[in-house]
């Protein structure tokens, strides 16, 4: 009897020691083959022009390009506008990345300390070259990049949009956008709501230039939020995103007002950085309380999340590091039983990446788009089926993030002077 459970025992070892190698064995054969000498041999961006929609004000997207010596290359956005110096920071890295292994992706991230907090405009810069150093990993091992970060949670990603009415305070506004809303053919049923100009000083007491609202201002905010919420009824989920522009009593006077319409989320309603301020607003606030889109790193987000001061954190990957660091970041928020859901104005590029980092994440919402819709911006990337179906998107299992560019849709929307990959 003894000898067999021994038996028993080596045997399940071996078995979990087989389980343990056989998650590396990709990187063990990458390892022997002369795969493992790929080196990167160039850094390349170009941008590209985006719509000229009342919301994205004629945006620019940064795409990324890392190309190695074995003919394969990886692809990912940066940040575009407001993105003053990012291709820039890009293109001063570049002579630092060439020649390196671009499978050492967390030591090309921060081993040579380019995201310091001395070049914000650097952090954004490496965040887009990590996030097509994975794109790259991928192809060269031939697997889907979530397979590298840890495998897949979910087969499709939940999106939510910005299409909202053109008249809060008009019922018949909201009745029309509403209407509208329920027939796109993205099938999305969460939308963001903004914070609309109330009216100047004169008219609300509202004055701009300071965090409060006057109480009529107020009251005439909340009555838009009732109109939208009577209009789109309770299948569609709603989302009041803010601009860090109020104060704490402000805030939580909105929290506590915004109650009867149940958004998911009351987002950024004060200014960026940490204070016991964001912790009072949580304590009193009936509906969740979402931030973190301007988080640079994980560091940024520690004391919301030990402080119990967010109840869902909302990075965006072009900003706080991608891949890696906010999957730190999501992990992080595990340990504190907080969802992570994602900020995204970029390009359909981000976009896509943004889906496959969320299917590796476990206790994951849903992802931000500005597209997605069906445009142009769609078929930048080659695809043979709408992109978003039923307020989802599919999680590709192409090798790397499973991006083509179509160049005869890049090329006549790049920013004046820009060409293909320089």
């Amino acid at each position: 009897m003894k000898e067999h459970q021994f038996s028993r025992r080596k045997f399940l070892t071996s078995m979990a020691s087989l389980s343990a190698a056989s998650v590396l064995l990709p990187f063990h054969t990458l390892a022997a083959s002369d795969m493992h000498k790929v080196k990167i041999t160039d850094v390349k961006t170009m941008v590209l022009q985006g719509p000229t929609t009342p919301y994205m004000r004629g945006r620019t997207h940064i795409l990324v390009k890392v190309e190695t010596d074995a003919g394969i290359y990886g692809i990912a956005e940066a940040y575009g506008s407001p993105g003053l110096g990012i291709v820039e920071a890009i293109h001063g890295v570049k002579a630092i990345l060439i020649g390196k292994d671009p499978l050492q992706i967390d030591r090309l991230y921060t081993g040579y300390r380019y995201t310091d907090d001395s070049a914000h405009a650097q952090q954004r810069a490496m965040s887009g070259i990590e996030m097509a150093l994975w794109d790259l990993a991928g192809k060269i091992l031939k697997v889907p990049t979530h397979t590298l970060l840890g495998g897949k949670f979910r087969d499709k990603v939940r999106m939510y949009d910005h299409h909202t009415p053109r008249d809060y305070s008009d019922k018949i506004s909201c009745r029309d956008w509403a209407a509208a809303a329920k027939e796109q053919p993205n099938g999305i049923t969460i939308h963001k709501l903004g914070v609309p100009i109330i009216g100047e000083k004169d008219d609300f007491g509202f004055d701009p230039s300071n965090r409060v609202l006057s109480s009529k201002a107020m009251r005439k905010l909340i009555e838009g939020y009732e109109n939208i919420r009577d209009a789109i009824g309770w299948d569609h989920d709603l989302l009041i995103g803010c601009h860090w522009q109020f104060d704490l009593r402000t805030s939580i006077e909105l929290a506590r007002n915004l109650e009867q319409i149940k958004p998911l989320w009351l987002e950024d309603p004060m200014p960026v950085p940490y204070s016991e301020s964001w912790r009072r607003l949580v304590d009193a606030s009936p509906v969740p309380i979402c931030t973190g889109e301007n988080w640079s790193r994980r560091s940024d987000s520690l004391p919301f999340i030990k402080n119990a001061a967010t109840d869902i954190i909302h990075p965006d990957l072009r900003n706080s590091g991608g891949f890696l660091e906010n999957k730190r970041m999501a992990d992080l928020a595990d340990l504190y039983s907080l969802p992570v859901a994602n900020h995204n104005t970029g390009g359909i590029v981000n976009g896509i990446a943004s889906v496959n980092w969320a299917a590796s994440i476990r206790d994951y919402l849903f992802c931000e788009t500005v597209f997605f819709d069906g445009g142009w911006m769609d078929d930048v990337v080659v695809h043979d089926k709408p992109l978003c179906e039923n307020g989802y998107v599919a999680v590709s299992e192409k090798p790397g993030l499973g991006i083509e560019l179509d160049p005869d849709v890049v090329k006549p929307n790049l920013v004046e002077g820009e060409k293909w990959w320089g």
